[in-house]
Formats: C-alpha cells, sequence, structure tokens
C-alpha cells in the first residue's frame, strides 16, 4: 500500500513538471514553495468521517477506506496539513488513559473501536507526505448527561460547569491547565503528531463574564501556557496552535460588530503569537467582504513571525448553509496569498465533494503545484547535513532514485526528504513547480516515467528546516537555441496563430521569468517601443490563466 501510493501520487507529479517547467498562472501569482494549505477534518457526529461504524474486521476496513479516500483526495488538491479532530467532546478518536473513547467511530460511547483511528490516520498521512495535527476541543464537553461528560464529572466535577444543557470545563478554575495540558501531552507523548491545534481555547458564549477582562484573559493564557509547557517538554518540534475567533479585535476603520476574540471572549490570540506560546494560528474568519480582508491583514501584521493560515467559510457555499458563490472564496484565497499567508479548509466534505466547484478550481488552478509547511525557524533554524550519493537506476520503465542518509543537527528525532525534478539543467529547488514529493521516509524513491530529467533531493528535520541539496542528472538531448522572433525595435512580428490557441494576451517576460509587461494579442504585429532593451521569452496567455511560450525576443534600440 504505501509503496504503490507514492508511485502513483509521483506519476502525477512528474507529469505536471514535464509540462509547467515554464507556465506561470499569471491570475493568481507565482505559487509559493511554502505555504499552509490546510483543512479541518471534523469527526464529531460524523460531519465528515466516519460515515461506517466500526464493529467488525469488515466495517474496520470500510471505515479505514472512507479515511483514505478522503486523505487521497486532499493530497491531491495540494493540501499539506490535515487538522484531524481527535478530543471531541471529553471523548476520544485515539486511545486514552485520561478519557474513554468517543461513540462516532463505533456508535457505542466508550466503546474500543478494534484499532486506534488516530494512529492509523498518522501513517497514512504520513505516508502521503502530509503533516497532521491532533484537534483538540478544549472547554465544552457535550450534553451534561451525555457518557463522556458522565464520566468527567465522576473523576473531576471540580473543574466543570453547567450551562444549560451542556457541559464545560470551567475557564477560571486553577485546577483546568494542568488537566487539559495533560491530554496533550499524552498525545504528544503515544502519537508522533506534527502538532497539537487548540480549539474552543476562550470563554464559552453563554458564560457570564466578568467586567474585569483582562483577568478573563489570564485565566484562558494560563491554560495556554500549561499545554505549550506540557507539549515542548515532550517534543519541542510539536507545532502548538490554535484556532481563534475571525476577529482579533476591533480596528481602527473597521468595527469587529461586537464579536472577536480578545475582549468578547477573552482570546489573547496576537499576544500569544508574540510571547511565543503559539507557533500558528488558524482564525476562523467566515466572513465576507469588509468583515474579512480588513481582518485578514490584521492577522497577517500582528503573526510576529509565526505561522498563519485563516479558517475560509466553504460551508457557506453549500445550499443548506448560506448564498456564497465560488468567487467569493476564490477572492479570499487570492488575497491570503498575495499577503504571504496560508488558506485553511472548514470543513473536510464540503472541500472533496467540489462544493459549488472549488475543488476543481484547487487542483487545476490556485494549487497546481505542491508546497511544503513553513519551518519553525524560532524555534530551531540549524538545518540538516544534506543527503550525499544520489543515483538513479532505470528498471522495467520506472527510475529508482536512491541517495545516502542525511542527519540531523537539532533536537529534530529524524529527517526526511522533498524531491524536485526538472528537465533545467540544475535543478532549482526554489521553485514549487519542482516539488514532487515531500516528507518521504526512507532513502529511497521509485519514479513511475522514462523521461529524462534531474533531480535533487533535500532532506527537511521535523522543525522544517531544509538541508542543501543532493543532485543528479540524466543524458539528455543536445538543447535547441532558443527561437528569436524578428523585431526591428518597434514591433515584433509574431509567429501564425494556431486556430486552436485560446489567448488574449502576450506577455514579456525576463530570463528569470518576472512578468515585464503585457500587450493585448489582437494582432499579429505587437508594439514594443515602450519596452526596455533586453532579452525577452514571449508567452501567450488564455483566459484560465494557461500561458504558453511563442519564442524569444532581443530588444536592442539602434543608435
Amino acid at each position: 500500500m504505501k509503496k504503490k501510493i507514492i508511485i502513483l501520487s509521483i506519476a502525477a507529479m512528474i507529469s505536471l513538471v514535464a509540462g509547467a517547467q515554464h507556465e506561470t498562472n499569471i491570475n493568481y501569482g507565482e505559487s509559493p514553495k511554502r505555504e499552509v494549505r490546510a483543512v479541518w477534518l471534523t469527526t464529531v457526529k460524523s460531519l465528515d468521517w466516519p460515515e461506517t461504524k466500526a464493529n467488525s474486521p469488515e466495517s474496520i476496513k470500510r471505515q479505514q477506506k472512507e479515511l483514505t479516500d478522503i486523505l487521497d483526495k486532499l493530497q491531491k488538491a495540494g493540501v499539506n496539513l490535515v487538522l484531524m479532530q481527535s478530543r471531541v467532546r471529553a471523548s476520544t478518536i485515539y486511545h486514552s488513559d485520561i478519557e474513554p473513547w468517543d461513540q462516532n467511530i463505533t456508535g457505542t460511547p466508550g466503546k474500543y473501536p478494534g484499532y486506534d483511528p488516530l494512529q492509523f490516520a498518522i501513517e497514512q498521512c504520513h505516508v502521503r507526505g502530509m503533516q497532521i495535527h491532533s484537534w483538540i476541543v478544549t472547554l465544552p464537553i457535550g450534553p451534561w448527561n451525555s457518557y463522556a461528560a458522565q464520566q468527567l464529572r465522576k473523576n473531576r466535577p471540580n473543574i466543570l460547569r453547567k450551562i444549560g444543557t451542556d457541559g464545560y470545563i470551567d475557564p477560571e478554575n486553577p485546577e483546568t491547565a494542568p488537566y487539559i495540558a495533560s491530554i496533550c501531552a499524552e498525545i504528544v507523548r503515544k502519537y508522533d503528531v506534527d502538532g497539537i491545534h487548540l480549539d474552543y481555547i476562550r470563554y464559552p458564549d453563554a458564560w457570564k463574564m466578568p467586567a474585569n477582562r483582562a483577568k478573563c484573559r489570564e485565566n484562558i493564557t494560563r491554560i495556554v501556557e500549561a499545554i505549550n509547557d506540557a507539549v515542548k517538554r515532550e517534543k519541542p518540534w510539536v507545532m502548538l496552535s490554535c484556532s481563534p475567533v475571525g476577529k482579533h479585535d476591533d480596528l481602527r476603520r473597521f468595527s469587529s460588530r461586537g464579536w472577536n476574540a480578545r475582549t468578547a471572549v477573552a482570546q489573547d490570540a496576537q499576544q500569544w503569537l508574540k510571547d511565543g506560546l503559539m507557533d500558528a494560528e488558524f482564525p476562523m474568519i467566515y466572513f465576507k467582504g469588509d468583515n474579512f480582508y480588513p481582518f485578514a491583514l490584521d492577522w497577517k501584521e500582528k503573526s510576529y513571525g509565526r505561522i498563519m493560515a485563516p479558517g475560509l467559510g466553504i460551508y457557506f457555499m453549500h445550499p443548506s448553509e448560506g448564498r456564497w458563490n465560488l468567487i467569493d472564496v476564490q477572492r479570499q484565497m487570492n488575497y491570503l496569498r498575495q499577503i504571504g499567508i496560508g488558506h485553511t479548509y472548514f470543513r473536510s466534505r464540503f472541500f472533496t465533494e467540489n462544493t459549488k466547484g472549488l475543488y476543481d478550481f484547487t487542483i487545476n488552478e490556485f494549487d497546481r503545484f505542491s508546497a511544503i509547511v513553513p519551518a519553525m525557524s524560532w524555534l530551531n533554524k540549524m538545518p540538516p547535513t544534506a543527503p550525499s550519493n544520489l543515483r538513479i537506476t532505470d528498471m522495467e520503465g520506472k527510475q529508482i532514485l536512491t541517495w545516502d542518509e542525511a542527519r540531523s543537527r537539532n533536537e529534530s528525532p529524524n529527517v526526511t526528504y522533498n524531491i524536485y525534478a526538472s528537465q533545467e539543467k540544475t535543478v532549482d529547488v526554489n521553485d514549487a513547480r519542482n516539488l514532487i514529493a515531500q516528507l518521504v521516509s526512507g532513502t529511497s524513491l521509485t519514479i513511475d516515467t522514462q523521461r529524462p530529467f534531474n533531480y535533487a533531493v533535500c532532506a527537511i528535520d521535523r522543525f522544517g528546516n531544509e538541508s542543501e541539496p543532493a543532485r543528479v542528472g540524466q543524458t539528455k538531448p543536445k538543447p535547441q537555441t532558443p527561437h528569436l522572433i524578428f523585431n526591428d525595435d518597434y514591433r515584433v512580428q509574431l509567429p501564425p496563430r494556431p486556430n486552436t490557441l485560446d489567448a488574449e494576451y502576450i506577455v514579456f517576460k525576463s530570463l528569470s521569468g518576472v512578468p515585464i509587461a503585457t500587450r493585448a494579442y489582437s494582432e499579429d504585429m505587437i508594439d514594443i517601443r515602450t519596452l526596455p532593451d533586453g532579452f525577452y521569452s514571449l508567452h501567450s496567455l488564455g483566459k484560465k490563466g494557461k500561458t504558453h511560450r511563442l519564442g524569444w525576443i532581443k530588444k536592442e534600440t539602434k543608435k
């Protein structure tokens, strides 16, 4: 299963690389090499997974197949980080010595499902080159009379409060912080998760909060500090994150309309980033227009160099949830990329079921090329040693890459490998278009292609630091001399336009691939009098952002 997954996914990526070495989607800018592309995968009430209850060997296999099908779709769409709901409502999808099994796995609360779903999810995410973070619902414990709540009422009655028909762990009780921290520490100690993700780390909506909001923020921050200490003591490389309310506070020109993180529910989320208590945040900006853009920028400007990947309310595109259109989400994704931060889908089912074409847009246009989760350089920035002795073996229509292992030079216990491929002489490992596989374990990789490629392999540690590359090349046909298109310094004569070429513009790019000028593709003669002297590649640009290189020109104004 593991080798098959790698071969199939690499074959798809290598095909994409071959056809896109000189292609850029100008509508959405350059595809960044480092960017969080995350999704919340919800288990409460089986909203995203599972549909099948695990009560027999056959039903376990069906349940696991449901999850791997979801992960296959996420991987294909470029998702590199899965927020997996692990602690649901004082109940778990993993073996815990503290809290009981959640009922959504078997249909029966407290029942062992016959396997460990979290361990299975970790293995399946890692083999697909994706990080997995345990999503912890911190304070809500669900209905007061539910099985899980009753167990907690027996064991820790003094830290609980009932509001209406639901129960909550009391954020003002000094025993709350060590209890929640012990849950997070247990996961980190037992499982190879890449992160702990805190949800609902705030005052409950219906809580009668004191007027002294500073004291309330201290109460929540005390819990965060305890969790940070517990997690980092176990494994310093585990990323700690949270999902705060989408608007941090009122802005100078834009009101939060009474619903914000810092004042309304005592989440001092931006201060947590500044103080080093959080490595990443995923604010839930499930709004549009002026309720989205200025607040997203505020999160970016107050991220203090940490990872930021706002949540997108894609569920509002579903007819039963709202009236959003695809363009609403497309604009938000494009804006987040323009300001240099990631994006997170809420939630998985609305994404993988292609609500209003979002999945198609992502896989075919916006996230066509892979990206790596940004490094946590504030924790440790020492990269691993480089792999060595990279070599290629051709075997039965496939290419087998092998290399000698690298080693970590910090607290990271191990390294994995990122693989790059290109038909250029030197493989540019900073170009996202060349990334064909990431977080590969072991020291070999089978690639289902017979085409001649040059390759590079970099080691990456658990903090996200990447080593210098090891490179290897293959014999290639002698490159052709670039085709120079005639110009007289005033106009350029374009080659005959095929009837099948759907293009509206001509783009002039520098040798480094940066667009310099754009002209309407209405005639075969293009005015270049205002174009600076230099050497340029010419590309047609179609309606869907697809480009085709037409040739090269050298403009040299005669004196």
